[in-house]
């Protein structure tokens, strides 16, 4: 059980607006931020190296807490700056060569999207998006398919897509990548914080995260799960650095052992105790609580907002989460988006950019979304004025 007075009381920002914009960046705890503000200020009385000797325990404490939240070991963590970089690390740790096949879905991510089209132009991969099930989310049966036909070299699938609340079932495709030996990585950047996300029922070889949305941690914090199968066969970033391998002669490099190989010499350790204060409230709290209160929350906003003539709710498959999407017809985003602002609503837009093939898919096809994302924070009350606002929105 949450208690919810107590969450509001650990953040300021509940007594400024109704915050529903956690897909985006969550209202921080006090005790991250405080965290955060005092290893500055350390850093400001005694130096960045010699407070980072100071607090190592404090900093390495991290990657234990990480490792609780993933059910993996600390050393499969390695802290990044933000989940894209993360994504690029496992990226260029895959030698692609032409002719390799990428499988992706086609809710996967923007920046996701585009780092595999540059693939295709610099290196002459082929990226082919498995079909959606008819309810929504990619299908695993052809993700089985499409595996034994073109053999490819890596399978990516974003858990959670950015401008839905569609939930992909990543478990049910790292079965069939676990028994094929076929790469997959998924981008968890809007589960973590929001659901148990646990890499031993994903059976996954890279997963990306980011601090900032449902783990309600800093920006500028993130990081990438690398498993055992892939540090075993030897995946590296295509740049390593001293961080991630020590050289062991004028023409030769050892890689680190663990997931460290991943992460680069220079950090933000702030962000870094930040992110581990963070990790931790989360755990506290309790992720299946978490899930069950932001279910509640999400189908009450759902269910409100179905009633609303002109709204659209643009959210599909089996699976739901707390990212709820709408389209009004006849209004420009710029006009509602100004409007849940002067209500003191804060959410944010997703525009057809952000996702053509979502976008552009059938039953769907608009230029943009609104998104709506509670978290454990919010209250039911919260919810129903949200609805009561775009009830009375006027187009």
């Amino acid at each position: 059980m949450i208690n919810i007075e107590n969450e509001r009381a650990l953040t300021p920002g509940c007594k400024l607006a109704i915050h529903m914009n956690n897909a985006g960046a969550a209202l921080q705890p006090q005790p991250v931020v405080d965290a955060v503000i005092d290893y500055l200020r350390d850093e400001s009385l005694h130096g960045g190296y010699e407070t980072h000797n100071r607090r190592q325990e404090e900093i390495d404490q991290f990657y234990s807490n990480a490792a609780r939240l993933l059910s993996c070991e600390a050393s499969n963590i390695a802290f990044q700056v933000n989940a894209t970089e993360a994504f690029s690390k496992a990226l260029s740790a895959i030698a692609f060569q032409k002719g390799d096949v990428i499988l992706t879905s086609a809710n996967d991510y923007t920046s996701n999207q585009i780092q595999f089209i540059s693939l295709e132009r610099k290196l002459g991969v082929r990226l082919i998006h498995v079909p959606d099930l008819p309810e929504g989310g990619i299908d695993p049966q052809a993700v089985k398919e499409y595996i034994n036909t073109y053999n490819p070299r890596l399978v990516s699938v974003s858990h959670i897509p950015t401008n839905s609340g569609l939930v992909q079932d990543v478990i049910a495709i790292g079965d069939i990548c676990n028994k094929s030996d076929t790469t997959y990585l998924v981008d968890a950047c809007q589960s973590v914080g929001q659901m148990d996300v646990d890499v031993t029922q994903i059976k996954c070889d890279f997963l990306s995260a980011t601090m900032r949305k449902f783990l309600r941690g800093p920006r500028g914090g993130g990081f990438l799960y690398v498993s055992d199968r892939a540090l075993d066969k030897g995946f590296e970033p295509l740049m390593i650095d001293m961080r991630g391998a020590d050289l062991t002669g004028p023409n030769n490099y050892s890689p680190r052992p663990g997931a460290m190989r991943f992460e680069g010499w220079e950090n933000n350790y702030g962000v870094v105790c930040g992110a581990s204060v963070a990790i931790d409230h989360a755990l506290s709290v309790g992720l299946d609580n978490i899930q069950k209160y932001n279910e509640l929350l999400s189908k009450r906003l759902r269910d409100g907002l179905s009633t609303v003539d002109g709204l659209r709710i643009l959210d599909r498959g089996k699976d739901l989460c707390a990212i709820v999407t709408l389209y009004i017809e006849g209004t420009e985003w710029e006009a509602l988006k100004s409007y849940m602002t002067a209500n003191k609503i804060n959410c944010s837009v997703a525009l057809r950019g952000n996702n053509q093939l979502d976008f552009g898919s059938a039953g769907k096809d608009v230029p943009w979304a609104l998104r709506l994302s509670p978290h454990y924070y919010n209250t039911e009350n919260e919810v129903d004025q949200v609805i009561d606002v775009l009830k009375a929105y006027r187009f």
